[in-house]
């Protein structure tokens, strides 16, 4: 399965609002989990077994806990089983279809090179 979440602390009181310490508590946790993932600006994905998955997504919360008063956790999943290597398979298979377009022009848009 897929996990694409977003963790983060409220009531920090710091005036800038800043959480970006608190993140790298979950991402820390995250990347020491041994499990595939990516971080971008907004999310974070890991790929793995539901339990291995989830409880990585638990202890990141956890991570986050002591930065705030309260924690808010936005999570997406993408439950295939049998599957593994989506992480980037899926991406792949975007830019597949992105190239298909570029050179057919399919889809009735014609993209850039």
């Amino acid at each position: 399965m897929l996990i694409a979440f977003s963790v983060a602390p409220s009531g920090t009181g710091r005036a800038d609002g800043s959480v970006h310490d608190a993140v790298a508590a979950a991402v820390a946790v995250v990347r020491a989990s041994g499990l595939p993932h990516r971080t971008t600006s907004m999310f974070t994905e890991i790929e793995g077994e539901w339990d291995e998955v989830m409880d990585v997504v638990k202890r990141a919360t956890d991570a986050v806990m002591p930065y705030g008063s309260r924690v808010s956790l936005v999570l997406k999943a993408d439950i295939r089983p049998g599957y593994s290597g989506e992480l980037d398979g899926k991406i792949a298979r975007l830019e597949g279809a992105l190239e298909s377009i570029r050179h057919t022009g399919e889809g009735g848009a014609t993209l850039p090179e």
